[in-house]
């Protein structure tokens, strides 16, 4: 298929649990499409999605996998399939984001061995956040402890978990055999079984008799479910005249689009049981780009490269038609650092037709890119093409511009994508660069770096160079890809928390400079007054001087004193916040007396009236919101008041999951994204944000 029209191509996301089998069921689909000669496999790194050398190290997915295939369904049409590989891991949660984002139909992978699991449910809700239609797909159903059945039940509850119609959850297959036995699958809306061969091909056969009732029955409500959905069908259907295939296939196509359906089919990758019937109802009930027309915000605004607004206003929602004739606007969803050929940015086309030698220009900048050599992925391979209609995916080298989340269009002009909320770091660690020739490449590999993975966030304090991420795999990944594709090695520490300190009580004290060892000397004094502010008010200097006793002309330089004493740490070692300092005396002399006397007494004065009165050490906070199953909450706000926590608020979500929200002191939080997947099976939804400065308990505070 050289070219691809908008109506035959298909955007597919394959999301789920990791370990579901996603990437091996990408594997099977290129291979039953003759994309590729042999079945890689996920344990010898010789997939086509995961190619990275971080993947192949980690047997599994940490990045989107992107592979295109072509295929001619049962009814002889040819369609262009792109897959969109994504990780199951929550640490790698923005790559299931960015699929999403331009992907037009989720197929979720359940395994039929573990059934639905966290991350099922995780991508599950994020699937209605974006409203993407969705297909399950039961997969490994060769293997030991393989219950099809039990993953509907499965599905059914999750549909009614978040809020569905369990009735929308369509079963398109039976399997035939189980386990080792699985030979074919009974397809419920023709009303036939098929049995495959070593090949992967499938033919016709009786249906085993220990199915048959299961099917016809399932035939039965399926249909009835069907052409529920639309009047002349269900008006023939209840005259006597029962549909074929072809036309349930079309009714449910616009269930699936409208999110009102969610059909569910049987597949074994490793026999390639059902792998083409997948292909086929992908192509046949699956939405092309023509049906889903792209969401962009227009005006607001001009997001910060992860779909929040940062500008005045968020803008309004427009839809924009994938068509081919339309105006240039393509989505920049994934870039990587290739040490081969430099950036590659990866786009759908979301209207008009883009061709090679193109200029588009960013909305928001209005910087112009030109598009030298398209070529669409399979994998690490790339695939030459001229030109690319609306709705493909493809992708270009070279463009300096466009991080992920970027817009291109034909002309300059506010709009941006409409993208599922931010996912914010919730672990940190620091880095230490290893030579100095790593310290000067640090800090343009760590924004490159962010500019491929809008989740990733760097944070620079004045000792060190923090990076965040959403789990430990997420940054370690992030390390190892600093090292091989920029070339900058590093090492890393815990982040230091950042304690102030703050005057125990009121203190005066004076600050005096004399030194005389000829020539011109140094003399300053001031009489200083220092007394505690209210939290979160910050430093003031207060001019209390009568009869010129300190100079006005000196009074600047006794404040800038004061304030640097005041930041390079009080007794404990910290910077002291909110403090007044007050001059009210001091001596000048016309000839010894300069700015830095007068500074450097300041300074000495601060210092001495903080070893006087005390310090109280303050610590930070951050303010918690945890979204868990209603059975994990009793553990939850047990070991957040462990943490020192104090419970602010509790609610029910509008799904039934439980909302808690915390302050909790940062240095109890280190690694709490961590423990808290473990406490809740890995249900539970984390976001922090920063909170005030709290006095830290005396007992806790270094003598």
């Amino acid at each position: 298929m050289e070219t691809a029209t908008t109506p035959s191509v298909r955007n597919v996301a394959l999301v789920g649990h990791g370990g579901s089998g996603k990437t091996t069921l990408a594997e099977a689909l290129l291979l039953r499409a003759g994309a590729v000669p042999r079945a890689g496999r996920v344990e010898d790194g010789s997939t086509v999605c995961d190619h990275e050398p971080e993947e192949v190290a980690r047997g599994s997915s940490v990045s989107l996998g992107v592979a295109d295939l072509d295929w001619t369904c049962s009814q002889g049409c040819p369609h262009r399939i792109t897959l969109l590989d994504t990780p199951g891991s929550p640490d790698f949660a923005g790559a299931v984001d960015a699929a999403l984002a331009v992907a037009d139909l989720a197929v979720v992978v359940v395994s039929a061995v573990d059934g639905v699991q966290s991350g099922t449910e995780a991508v599950w809700r994020r699937c209605d956040e974006a409203g993407i239609p969705r297909l399950v797909v039961v997969s490994q159903e060769d293997r030991a402890r393989a219950d099809f059945h039990r993953v509907l039940d499965h599905v059914r509850d999750l549909a009614v978990r978040t809020g569905r119609d369990p009735s929308g959850v369509v079963p398109l297959e039976l399997p035939l055999g189980e386990e080792q036995a699985l030979h074919g699958v009974a397809d419920v809306l023709s009303d036939r079984g098929l049995d495959y061969g070593s090949d992967g091909r499938h033919h016709d056969c009786d249906l085993p008799a220990d199915v048959a009732d299961e099917e016809h029955r399932l035939h039965g409500e399926v249909t009835e479910e069907i052409v529920a959905h639309d009047d002349d069908q269900l008006e023939r259907y209840l005259s006597g005249e029962e549909p074929g295939a072809a036309d349930l296939e079309r009714t449910l196509a616009r269930e699936v689009v409208a999110g009102e359906a969610v059909p569910v089919l049987v597949a074994s990758a490793a026999t390639g049981v059902g792998v083409d019937r997948l292909a086929d109802l992908v192509c046949e009930i699956g939405p092309s780009p023509a049906d889903r027309p792209a969401q962009l915000i227009v005006g607001g605004g001009p997001g910060d490269g992860r779909g929040a607004a940062t500008g005045p206003g968020h803008g309004a929602v427009s839809e924009l038609p994938a068509d081919p004739d339309g105006e240039t606007v393509l989505h920049v969803f994934r870039t990587v650092a290739d040490p081969f050929v430099g950036q590659v940015s990866v786009f759908k086309v979301l209207s008009g037709t883009v061709r090679s030698g193109d200029r588009l220009v960013s909305p928001t900048t209005g910087a112009e890119e030109r598009l030298h050599g398209l070529f669409r992925l399979r994998g690490r391979e790339h695939l030459p093409v001229d030109v690319l209609p609306a709705g493909a995916i493809g992708a270009v080298a070279k463009l300096a511009g466009a991080p992920s989340g970027t817009l291109l269009a034909s002309r300059a002009q506010p709009v941006r994508p409409a993208a599922l909320p931010a996912r914010e770091p919730v672990l940190a660690t620091a880095l230490v660069p290893v030579s100095q020739a790593d310290d000067d490449k640090l800090s343009a590999a760590l924004t490159r770096l962010a500019a491929e993975d809008p989740t990733l966030r760097v944070d620079r304090t004045p000792h060190q160079t923090v990076l965040r991420g959403l789990g430990d795999a997420h940054l370690a990944v992030a390390v190892d890809r600093l090292a091989r594709v920029f070339g900058v090695h590093v090492t890393t520490e815990p982040v230091r928390i950042a304690y102030r300190e703050t005057l125990a009580g009121p203190a005066e004290a004076e600050g005096r400079l004399k030194k005389q060892s000829g020539g011109h000397g140094q003399f300053a004094v001031v009489q200083l007054r220092l007394t505690p502010r209210p939290p979160g008010s910050g430093f003031a200097f207060v001019d209390s001087v009568v009869g010129g006793a300190v100079p006005r002309s000196y009074l600047p330089a006794v404040e800038r004193g004061a304030a640097e004493a005041l930041a390079a740490g009080g007794p404990l070692g910290h910077p002291v916040v909110d403090v007044q300092v007050e001059v009210h005396d001091g001596k000048a002399h016309a000839v010894d007396s300069s700015d830095m006397a007068f500074r450097t007494a300041a300074a000495a004065g601060v210092r001495a009236a903080l070893a006087s009165a005390g310090t109280v050490l303050l610590e930070p906070t951050l303010r918690v919101s945890v979204v868990v199953p209603p059975a994990a909450q009793g553990d939850v706000l047990g070991d957040l008041s462990g943490r020192r926590g104090r419970i602010t608020a509790t609610g029910t979500t509008d799904d039934g999951r439980v909302r808690v929200e915390a302050v909790v002191p940062e240095a109890e939080l280190v690694r709490y994204a961590l423990d808290l997947r473990s406490l809740t099976g890995g249900h539970g939804e984390l976001t922090l944000a920063p909170g005030e400065y709290e006095v830290r308990p005396g007992h806790l505070t270094p003598a």
